[in-house]
């Protein structure tokens, strides 16, 4: 009989790293592909008819995290767990069950969706002459795009099921195919409309169905992509009508919080895109809100790719031990996850406060959009960028209390939270001249998630201990002190560079790299001076990611 070889200490299959090791690849391509689609889009579509394109392409994501989204995570993968350690078949007729209750549920709302279209665009749009062509065009993309409520609850569902079971790489990678296929949506978008150009209100028929209709191709792909990891897992899909036993009871519980959170975030949402879309920046076209979009979603791309794949791979460990009542292995898991994610958050953030509108001069300036669209852009990407790293540390801490079964504390301080982002909002909207008003709108938002990371870690402290939070604020401080003493030097020699070669693409783009060749040696050293260990784990996941 061979001898197994052992496994090395502190890199199994519950190990963080290894787990996210194993889904490095897949989170980069679907980041990657999920930007470039962004970029593809806004050049498709700029900031005119981007405005009805993007809020009704966000209304199926609002109501699947009203319904499902935050449920998920919070109540349902925890529930997973338990049932998977309790149940003999692994937990696979409790998932069959819940799975029956998503397909149902959602199949539902996405019908009374499309039939209330009119009135939900006008929601988010509210009424008056100068906003009336985007809400008429808002409807039109809504009714394509509001059957994705269906799709993004079983593709989560499917998801959490094969994180649960170990399977982390598939859902990293589904994604990619649903970018893939609006991608090549926003290229032809661009061949059919290159002769006449973008208006808005003024798509024929079939424009709106190509640009609607393979977004929703999009989503149906990337949530059919997974049946072949769930068959390797050895999960069969099968509704099954027998619900009792599926703990509803329970999960309500759990879920009403969850509901206020969400709903708090969506009533923030809310008035934060009525703000916009009143905004006079821009006339009757509009399009602060599709700047305010844009630069969010590459102000999260660093999230995205890093704290992420972390906090998947850290939320079933992490409910697995509050399951155990190890509470102090919860707080050492949540302090290394919020260090690991800081060691590249912290100098990404300086950099876009340093480079912004550099950065969405070269990304977004193109074809529908400006360049002056694409300074903007960098200047709101700069606003978010505040508050990266606390935005990042909160989401780590929200799946702490997730795994604590408290859903309660969240959703209180989350009421908070949106007063403040909407109070923030509200006064720098109209403190500021039109062409500002974005940029308050996204420092509002950074206000809101720095003053709650604050409230999370005091309740935390609590809870967990003090030891593992004085770590994570003294390894901040320091990583803070390295980036900042990189962004100066960076800032001066871009600077220099667009001063000699104008502040068009390519001398932004010099003006980047010159930048980067800088300040990336720069804080690289001072951190490796600080003997910073989680710098060594961060470049072990960088190798590890490319070693074949």
């Amino acid at each position: 009989m061979t001898q197994r070889r052992a496994r090395p200490p502190g890199r199994g299959r519950g190990d963080p790293l290894a787990a996210t090791r194993g889904m490095a690849l897949g989170t980069l391509a679907s980041r990657g592909t999920g930007f470039i689609r962004t970029l593809v889009i806004a050049a498709a579509i700029g900031t005119t008819v981007g405005d009805a394109y993007n809020i009704a392409n966000t209304i199926p994501n609002i109501i699947y995290e009203l319904l499902l989204g935050g449920v998920l995570t919070s109540v349902v993968v925890p529930l997973i767990v338990s049932a998977a350690k309790r149940d003999g078949d692994r937990g696979e007729a409790y998932a069959q069950r819940l799975l029956t209750l998503v397909v149902v549920g959602l199949a539902a709302a996405s019908v009374l969706g499309v039939a209330f279209a009119p009135l939900i665009s006008r929601a988010y749009f509210g009424s008056g002459p100068e906003v009336a062509r985007r809400v008429a065009l808002a409807t039109v993309f809504a009714r394509f795009l509001l059957p994705q409520i269906l799709f993004y609850g079983v593709g989560a569902l499917l998801g959490a099921i094969l994180n649960v079971r170990g399977s982390f790489a598939p859902p990293m990678w589904a994604p990619v195919l649903n970018n893939i296929v609006v991608i090549l949506t926003g290229g032809l978008f661009i061949a059919v409309t290159s002769v006449a150009g973008v208006q808005a209100g003024r798509l024929t028929a079939g424009q709106e169905f190509l640009l609607a209709g393979g977004t929703t191709l999009g989503i149906v792909a990337q949530t059919v992509a997974l049946l072949p990891a769930l068959r390797q897992v050895r999960f069969r899909i099968r509704l099954r009508w027998d619900l009792r036993g599926v703990g509803l009871a329970q999960a309500g519980r759990l879920a009403g919080w969850v509901f206020v959170y969400v709903l708090a975030n969506q009533a923030a949402y809310l008035g934060i895109t009525r703000l916009a879309a009143h905004s006079s920046y821009g006339g009757a076209g509009g399009g602060v809100y599709s700047i305010y979009t844009y630069a969010f979603i590459l102000a999260l791309l660093p999230h995205s790719v890093v704290a992420v794949s972390v906090i998947t791979a850290l939320l079933p460990r992490m409910s697995a031990s509050a399951a155990e009542g190890r509470h102090q292995a919860v707080a050492d898991d949540l302090a290394h996850g919020i260090k690991l994610s800081a060691v590249v958050l912290v100098p990404a953030a300086l950099a876009s406060i340093a480079l912004g509108p550099l950065i969405g001069t070269v990304l977004f300036a193109h074809h529908a959009n400006s360049l002056s669209t694409g300074r903007l852009i960098g200047a709101t990407l700069a606003g978010y960028a505040v508050s990266l790293v606390p935005f990042s540390a909160f989401q780590l801490q929200l799946r702490a209390f997730y795994a604590l079964h408290d859903t309660r504390t969240p959703a209180l301080v989350n009421i908070a939270l949106a007063a403040i982002n909407l109070a923030v909002d509200g006064v720098l909207f109209l403190a500021l001249p039109p062409r500002e008003q974005v940029v308050g709108l996204a420092l509002g938002y950074s206000a809101s998630y720095i003053a709650g990371y604050a409230w999370f870690s005091v309740v935390l402290r609590r809870r967990l201990g003090r030891r593992p939070q004085a770590r994570v604020g003294r390894t901040l401080v320091r990583l803070t002190l390295a980036a900042g003493v990189a962004a100066v030097p960076a800032y001066l020699l871009a600077r220099m560079v667009t001063t000699v070669m104008g502040l068009g693409i390519m001398g932004s783009l010099l003006g980047i790299g010159a930048g980067l060749a800088v300040g990336t040696p720069a804080y690289l050293a001072v951190v490796e001076r600080m003997r910073i260990p989680e710098l060594a784990e961060v470049s072990d996941l960088a190798r590890a990611r490319w070693r074949p």
